[in-house]
């Protein structure tokens, strides 16, 4: 299965919005990655639609996760950006060409369609049973502890930065 490009940007925002102390504007997300506000709007728009992050209007208004990092998995950002679609969708090739089994003699699935399905929920489960508050140590371990510190400074606004600061 193949992964839109949404779904990494997502995953990235979820796990700076675990450093931040106040609501993070839009803009300041994509300024951060180095992205395209208007794409990144997209990703966040699917994260808001999906429950994870709400937006915060005014002044000092910006994107905030709606629940712990512990308890958003990377199985529920996938869901929220490229939604919950099995990654194989069987269409019963085996009725059909001159040898085609009939309808009748096919009361369940095919070991083809039985071994991708059995796939699609190992993945799934692997991705579910991952957080975004794991990502945010795996960012720790792999950067050290001044990583997400280091966004944490980045994103909070001070007083010479009040332009950054707008509606999420």
């Amino acid at each position: 299965m193949k992964l839109s490009g949404g779904v990494e940007w997502a995953l990235h925002c979820c796990v700076v919005l675990t450093t931040a102390t106040e609501p993070v504007p839009a803009a300041r997300l994509a300024e951060l990655h180095d992205v395209s506000g208007s794409y990144l709007a997209k990703q966040l728009q699917a994260l808001s639609r999906a429950g994870l992050v709400t937006s915060v209007q005014g002044k000092a208004g910006g994107y905030v996760l709606t629940r712990a990092p512990e308890l958003i998995t990377i199985l529920d950002v996938v869901t929220a950006v490229d939604g919950a679609q099995p990654a194989f969708v069987c269409t019963e090739i085996r009725q059909r060409g001159p040898l085609a089994a009939p309808q009748e003699a096919c009361t369940r699935p095919c070991p083809i369609a039985r071994a991708m399905a059995g796939a699609d929920a190992a993945w799934r489960a692997a991705l579910q049973a991952i957080s975004v508050a794991d990502l945010a140590r795996g960012v720790d371990e792999d950067y050290g502890p001044s990583a997400l510190a280091g966004i944490r400074t980045w994103l909070s606004p001070t007083d010479g930065d009040s332009a950054i600061v707008e509606q999420g």
